[in-house]
């Protein structure tokens, strides 16, 4: 199936997949092709694998967007996107680190956790 992952600002992958991880605002859903057309809300910040023909498993840490899916082509609309290898994961820890209880200080939390699962997946 084609896949393509895009964000604001860049094209963070494209290309063909045999396999596609997502977490949505209802759960994580598994795409393999032929999968059921849906829309999703992506997850405020969650994490998507695309396993490549190639073999290679691509991790990207997205925070909010789209999933849309067809019998053979997945599109994924993030508002920012960070593949695991550009990941700072010392800035993400420190992020962590400071995250308080407001709602501004969960969210950021979230987006550090989402960071660091997908630097660990790498």
């Amino acid at each position: 199936m084609t896949v393509e992952l895009v964000s604001v600002e860049r094209r963070l992958w494209s290309g063909n997949a045999r396999f596609v991880i997502a977490r949505t605002t209802v759960g994580e859903v598994g795409i393999l092709p032929g999968h059921q057309p849906m829309l999703a809300q992506l997850e405020e910040a969650g994490t998507v694998r695309i396993d490549g023909t190639d073999g290679a498993k691509n991790t990207i840490a997205v925070h909010g967007g789209f999933l849309s899916v067809s019998a053979e082509r997945v599109s994924i609309l993030a508002e920012f996107a960070e593949h695991a290898g550009e990941i700072d994961v010392e800035r993400a820890r420190r992020a962590l680190d400071r995250a308080d209880d407001s709602d501004d200080g969960k969210a950021a939390k979230a987006r550090a956790e989402a960071r660091l699962r997908a630097a660990e997946a790498r």
